[in-house]
């Protein structure tokens, strides 16, 4: 069976578990060589570890996203080691607290607000001249429904998630007369540490979880599509 994504290389944040594990996996299940980030050492361990036991190809690259320098020189290693990047996946994120807006305390917003979205504006920034490089750079975010129909209580995660959305979207209009594919995508409810924190009282299992393969053929649809250069 051909792999559809053979020979690629993907970067991948918030690897270490949840949707960015499944992606990963799903990835180098598809022939990628994936570099997976995230703060979590151990967490990524067993990630490498699974990966390389279905005989994949993995580099483990731990990283804080809340050092703001990091970006910048996983983005000057990686240019150094492999000359380019094919695909970027952003799935790192926080919810914050869900609160009414006047109780939120100004850590929470800065944290919440820095993670969902500063960190995808550096993460563009670094990463779109090696994405440039590659005959058919993908990067692929990851939004929600709370981003377009706010609920009481997540004001954070909401502001968070549509300033996301413009975001991207902006950038898809900068680069369509190019080679690279910029894509927003919803998964939907799933089962996640994310999610439990959102709604404690929820059965686990009501929703798919990460790694099941309607969902990460979302991930491989968009990774693999091809150029419209």
């Amino acid at each position: 069976m051909t792999k559809r994504l053979e020979g690629r290389l993907a970067l991948i944040t918030g690897a270490s578990r949840g949707l960015g594990a499944a992606v990963a996996k799903r990835f180098a299940a598809e022939g990628a060589h994936v570099i997976l980030t995230a703060r979590t050492v151990g967490g990524l361990e067993e990630i490498d570890d699974e990966i390389r036991k279905a005989g994949g190809k993995a580099t483990l690259a731990p990283m804080d996203l809340f050092e703001p320098d990091n970006i910048d020189r996983m983005a000057a290693s990686i240019h150094e080691r492999f000359g380019k990047l094919d695909i970027l996946v952003s799935a790192a994120a926080q919810l914050g607290v869900l609160t009414p807006t006047h109780h939120l305390d100004q850590k929470t917003w800065d944290r919440t607000l820095h993670l969902n979205l500063t960190v995808n504006q550096r993460l563009i920034r670094a990463y779109d001249p090696l994405l440039r490089l590659s005959p058919s750079g993908r990067a692929i975010f990851v939004t929600c429904q709370v981003a377009s129909q706010p609920k009481a209580f997540w004001s954070v995660y909401a502001a968070s998630k549509a300033g996301l959305e413009s975001l991207v979207k902006c950038y898809q209009l900068e680069v369509q007369k190019t080679a690279l594919g910029i894509h927003l995508i919803d998964p939907g409810p799933l089962t996640t540490n994310l999610r439990a924190e959102a709604y404690p009282g929820e059965e686990k299992g009501t929703h798919p979880y990460p790694d099941d393969p309607a969902i990460t053929d979302l991930f491989v649809d968009h990774a693999a599509a091809p150029s419209l250069q």
